[in-house]
């Protein structure tokens, strides 16, 4: 990739995002600040300082570093790899990832993104999968391939190159999330399965090309997973599995949460077993999916969308569609009324459902987020969510 490939905003994004520390959020901060990345690029240091969040000593080392940066190296691994970048502000940014509370200011990909991966599903699960998991995940992949739906996931040995390889099987559309830069592909044993990937979908990455894949660093990759998704399916994940960060990442984005059953005596089906006890929807067979998909809302995309000619605005989020939920859970929301803070006691006599019935309702309203617990048993109803807990909330 030549350097003039990129326009000049784009060249600025890339400058920022190299930038060691400087995350989503202060990103967002320094371009609601100034307009545009180049702007940012231009400002002394005492300017950088009256955006929020920073400190006049933050601002003056993020000033120090941006006047040291060197983009050349940067883009000459572009060029090697074949891979490209999108930003916010262009209409070829993924649309779903667009209506997350901190989605990347820039992505790099290799492959190709079109608009159909808008219909997508992530499957993922442990890396130490059993022989039934390796065949469920790749027997869903290959069922929603074939109805031409995106499989998404991680690249990660077991559940997830499984899910990839039944996408490619069945000749569909995947997207792997790897969490270092697309020059340093993990594990090395799937470098093979990566350049299959690229050819039928794209891999993608918030870090920058020759960024090792650190432990850290693999949370913030799993809601990018999730964000690029209509649904996340979890077929095994143990109970302190990574994939269970996905599957809450997924609820608080307001994805549907998706959960394949296993032996309950099964260590590697115990978070997925636990998953499907708070409220999860349980998988079978493709079918299962597919139907919960054909009654889910289009996700608001409104964000940032066709702003190519500027930097990536970040104006309020849009009021996100509740997700798919049980008739638990919908009668839990309905005894809400209009009063914001309710005890749980409260929300039992006005339900008609047990304790222990409200209680497993409200622990998977509070993973998607739709709730937040406060002290002394009450429960708050979360702002953003727009639609009411019937029939049409799904």
């Amino acid at each position: 990739m030549n350097q003039n490939v990129l326009d000049a905003e784009t060249r600025a994004l890339l400058t920022l995002h190299l930038l060691p520390g400087l995350g989503p959020r202060l990103t967002r901060a320094l371009l609601e600040r100034f307009g545009s990345a180049m702007r940012v690029l231009a400002a002394s240091p005492e300017e950088l300082a009256e955006a929020p969040y920073l400190r006049k000593d933050v601002a003056e080392r993020i000033a120090s570093a941006l006047r040291q940066r060197d983009l050349e190296g940067e883009l000459e691994l572009l060029g090697k790899y074949g891979a490209g970048v999108v930003h916010l502000g262009l209409s070829s940014y993924p649309a779903p990832l667009k209506s997350i509370p901190d989605p990347p200011p820039l992505l790099y990909f290799r492959g190709t993104l079109t608009e159909s991966d808008s219909l997508a599903v992530a499957i993922v699960g442990s890396r130490s999968c059993t022989a039934y998991g390796r065949r469920i995940a790749e027997r869903l992949a290959q069922g929603l391939a074939r109805a031409g739906v995106t499989v998404i996931s991680g690249l990660a040995r077991g559940i997830d190159g499984a899910a990839h390889q039944g996408a490619l099987a069945a000749g569909g559309r995947t997207l792997a999330v790897l969490a270092g830069g697309l020059s340093r592909i993990y594990p090395p044993e799937h470098a093979e399965l990566a350049e299959a990937v690229a050819r039928s979908g794209a891999l993608l990455s918030e870090a920058p090309m020759a960024v090792e894949p650190l432990p850290q660093m693999f949370p913030q990759r799993n809601r990018i997973i999730s964000g690029l998704a209509r649904g996340v399916v979890l077929v095994e994940a143990a109970e302190r599995s990574g994939a269970l960060l996905t599957a809450r990442h997924a609820a608080e984005q307001g994805r549907e949460v998706f959960a394949v059953p296993g032996p309950v005596d099964c260590e590697a089906s115990a978070g997925t077993l636990r998953l499907l006890k708070e409220g999860a929807t349980l998988v079978r067979n493709v079918d299962d999916i597919l139907e919960v998909l054909d009654g889910l809302p289009l996700l608001d995309t409104a964000r940032g969308a066709d702003q190519e000619s500027g930097a990536a605005e970040s104006p309020e989020l849009p009021a996100r569609p509740l997700p798919h939920l049980t008739e638990h859970q919908r009668c839990v929301l309905e005894a809400w009324h209009d009063e914001p803070i309710q005890h749980a006691d409260q929300l039992v006599e006005r339900s008609g459902l047990s304790v222990t019935d409200v209680g497993q309702a409200l622990v998977m309203l509070e993973m998607y987020g739709v709730v937040r617990r406060l002290p002394g048993n009450r429960f708050e109803r979360s702002r953003g969510w727009s639609g009411k807990a019937g029939p049409g909330s799904g």
